[in-house]
């Protein structure tokens, strides 16, 4: 159940970190294109829509994220269930989000200053120097957008980091070393209460991602809250139709006990 998740800016260093931590450790590391490749086969998502959605930078004008944010809860969904079955490393854009509700997950964000990653980008992607820089600050850009769009947050704000290591400035095995030993600390030890509340979080992502799922149910609107296997859903749907299937699909995910539906019919369910 234990996480780590290692967010990066592109061309950083961070996989290379994640795959050494779980060599290390002796841990499986999952990232974010395989993620999504499991995404796509369990929910039955076009896995390039799904990695497009996911890639390219929202306008400006979608205020509501409507199918992204579907997408984005059944990356979560996924990424709990990996987690479930034991220890995991997970590298990829906005990962910490993922897991925020996560009480015990370390969350490591690797930086670099900007000439380590134009000559990594040049050397790992045969850019030059100039399409190196502008692939960079689109990437960048882009994750700033879906981070704000989508959580109201920073990705650059160290506060929602444990751990932030410049790779510019240290050596990959001292990262791996200094990751290992605070992982070691006893704030990421699960306890009853966390583990109680990993299975409630993972519970609710699953919910939202079979209501996400069918084309009648889903909507931008819902809110999903798991407790002890029973699912409150509030919120705004878009018919009479929906809010009737809402409870049934919900009730038919595995582990749900009961189902309160307590959602109406609203404005804010654009998808």
């Amino acid at each position: 159940m234990p996480i780590i998740t290692i967010s990066r800016g592109s061309f950083a260093g961070g996989t290379c970190v994640a795959h050494a931590l779980a060599k290390q450790l002796g841990y499986p590391c999952l990232g974010r294109e395989d993620a999504l490749a499991l995404a796509a086969k369990e929910y039955g998502i076009v896995e390039e829509e799904l990695r497009k959605s996911l890639n390219e930078s929202p306008r400006f004008w979608e205020e509501v994220p409507g199918k992204r944010l579907a997408y984005v809860k059944c990356l979560t969904a996924v990424l709990l269930d990996q987690a479930r079955e034991g220890n995991l490393i997970y590298h990829g854009n906005v990962g910490h989000l993922l897991v925020a509700d996560i009480p015990d997950a370390l969350r490591v964000r690797v930086v670099a200053n900007i000439e380590y990653r134009i000559q990594a980008a040049m050397q790992q992607a045969s850019l030059t120097r100039e399409k190196a820089i502008a692939y960079i600050h689109q990437v960048d850009e882009s994750r700033r957008r879906w981070a704000r769009l989508l959580y109201d947050v920073d990705c650059d704000d160290a506060t929602q980091y444990h751990l932030v290591l410049n790779l510019g400035q240290i050596r990959l095995d001292s990262a791996v070393t200094v990751i290992t030993q605070l992982w070691e600390q006893p704030e990421f030890r699960p306890t009853e209460q966390s583990k109680q509340q990993f299975d409630d979080v993972h519970l609710g992502s699953q919910v939202w991602a079979a209501l996400a799922k069918n084309p009648v149910t889903r909507s931008a609107g819902i809110h999903v809250e798991a407790r002890d296997g029973h699912v409150t859903i509030t919120g705004n749907a878009p018919s009479t139709q929906s809010l009737e299937l809402i409870p049934k699909i919900a009730g038919e995910v595995k582990g749900v006990l009961g189902v309160q539906c307590e959602a109406g019919m609203g404005s804010d369910w654009y998808w």
